[in-house]
């Protein structure tokens, strides 16, 4: 994103990094500590200020707050980010195999259009 990209565009933008740590911590209902420990665990990865400050993108929110669900509901916060990242990686494959569905039923074996040849 670019100085003069217009603000509507970063307000737009799911990976825009909009929030500070403890902005984040507030609407999840959290403590800074918990973002910093599924940082640890590698669910997220928030982006750096150029001070150096943890910033994260309402993206990174989604992510956390699932995290979040599972971990109030007993999840270790470990196994909890490790269900997150998988959940993650099947909503991925599902929609990349749906895709593939999509397509398939718009092109023959042989990569032509139905009835095409």
């Amino acid at each position: 994103m670019t100085a003069d990209t217009p603000l509507t565009g970063r307000l737009d933008d799911d990976d825009y990094p909009a929030y500070t740590m403890g902005r984040a911590a507030e609407m999840l209902g959290t403590t800074p500590a918990f973002l910093r420990a599924i940082g640890e665990a590698r669910l997220i990865t928030p982006l750096r200020s150029e001070g150096g400050h943890r910033r994260y993108s309402r993206y990174q929110l989604r992510i956390a707050a699932r995290a979040r669900e599972l971990v109030d509901k007993g999840t270790p916060i470990e196994a909890a980010c490790r269900i997150v990242i998988l959940e993650d990686q099947l909503e991925e494959a599902q929609r990349i195999n749906a895709e593939y569905r999509r397509r398939a039923g718009h092109e023959a074996p042989d990569g032509s259009a139905p009835g095409s040849g």
